[in-house]
């Protein structure tokens, strides 16, 4: 099971997306900087033990409407090899664990094996702050299949669970910035 330990970041997590998401290209801002702040997510074990992920949700309220996004991540002792150049997120310092090289999770297959070992039921979802502690409210609906499967992550994140899912997604929640609960698909079995 992960540790969360309570320590610094420097720089934090925030400001590490806040530099980065403008130049995805499902980013929904227009112009200017992003004003996130954290809404919610969980975590996911590694089996091996060396690599941190987090499914964070970030909200922006820099635009007229906030708008939710979903930011996997993975943080690791080493750089991450062959990695493409945009799998970076950043470097950051923490304040136990030294330097942590901070990825998007859709890059790193220690996150996606352990993502799609959560569709298929052969993973439990973790609280975003505490250590050795399950999430019930992370679910999944639907059954995925054994093997041999792609994932699709929503990266920006429906207001509601309106969407109906044909196959194993993974349902989630978030808090708006007036304090407004919402839950909504992070993630579906895509079909080949």
């Amino acid at each position: 099971m992960a540790t969360v330990h309570r320590t610094t970041m420097t720089p934090t997590k925030l400001e590490l997306i806040t530099g980065w998401l403008p130049q995805q290209k499902w980013y929904a801002g227009h112009t200017g900087t992003p004003d996130l702040t954290g809404a919610g997510g969980f975590r996911l074990d590694d089996p091996a033990g060396e690599v941190g992920i987090e499914f964070i949700v970030v909200v922006d309220t820099a635009a007229e409407e906030p708008v939710a996004y979903l930011v996997p991540l993975s943080y690791r002792g080493a750089a991450l090899e062959d990695a493409p150049e945009e799998a970076l997120i950043g470097t950051s310092e923490h304040g136990v664990l030294g330097t942590r090289w901070i990825y998007d999770g859709v890059h790193d297959p220690v996150v996606l094996a352990q993502l799609g070992a959560l569709l298929r039921g052969d993973a439990e979802p973790q609280r975003q702050s505490e250590s050795d502690t399950p999430d019930p409210t992370v679910t999944v609906r639907g059954t995925g299949p054994a093997e041999g499967f792609d994932v699709r992550i929503n990266r920006v994140l429906p207001s509601t669970e309106a969407e109906q899912e044909p196959t194993a997604h993974l349902v989630a929640g978030w808090t708006w910035p007036d304090g407004t609960a919402a839950r909504g698909v992070f993630a579906a079995v895509a079909t080949r």
